[in-house]
């Protein structure tokens, strides 16, 4: 357990960095966040020697990129719904997702769309799903519900992690989007490689492509 918590510790480090208005403009906020996804990833690596790269041993592979292309578009129409729905609720709703697209600023679209499908998607959700929450049901395992608690409190962290940028909006994006992935991982981890898919074009969808 005590690796797991160590890893937490350095995500809520880079995302205070990342995302607090105390650090905002200090760097390039993209490459700040692939050079995150990068050292998560490694450290993954690194306290599991490597044995984490089973669970990215692709079975059907053009089913595996059909569900994941299906689940981020499925999110995608989610937010959409989502953003329509909490604009009428929430007066600073609409504000708040205009702050998180402010991000795009200083970087190209085409060149944002690259690293979030080949770099930052992959690695966030194999860090999560595939590291985090894997590692936590193995190590609980004797409890009873040991998959449901290691869902549970990745899903919590996840969201948590992105309460430095002060933006309800996007903490509650993560919460759900978090959600989804780590149950559908909670309900089947051989869909890891699906979870890539969906959590890098669902990335690239709202960001670049078709921005909510």
């Amino acid at each position: 357990m005590n690796k797991v918590i160590y890893a937490i510790i350095v995500a809520i480090a880079l995302w205070f960095y990342m995302f607090s208005p105390l650090t905002y403009g200090l760097t390039n906020f993209w490459l700040t966040m692939t050079f995150s996804a990068i050292v998560l990833t490694t450290l993954a690596l690194s306290l599991t020697k490597g044995d984490i790269l089973s669970s990215l041993r692709c079975r059907k592979p053009m089913l595996q990129i059909l569900l994941g292309v299906g689940i981020a578009f499925a999110l995608w129409g989610v937010f959409w719904l989502g953003d329509k729905i909490s604009s009428q609720i929430f007066g600073f709703a609409r504000h708040q997702v205009d702050a998180v697209y402010l991000m795009k600023g200083g970087f190209p679209a085409w060149g944002i769309a690259l690293l979030l499908l080949f770099i930052i998607g992959p690695a966030e959700e194999f860090f999560w799903r595939g590291f985090v929450q894997k590692t936590i049901a193995d190590e609980i395992g004797s409890w009873k519900y040991s998959s449901d608690h290691a869902f549970l409190f990745t899903t919590l962290v996840y969201g948590f992690v992105h309460m430095p940028s002060m933006n309800f909006m996007l903490v509650m994006a993560a919460l759900v989007a978090g959600a989804v992935w780590g149950f559908i991982y909670r309900l089947n981890p051989k869909l890891l490689p699906a979870l890539i898919v969906s959590h890098s074009l669902w990335d690239a969808l709202v960001f670049v492509i078709l921005p909510i």
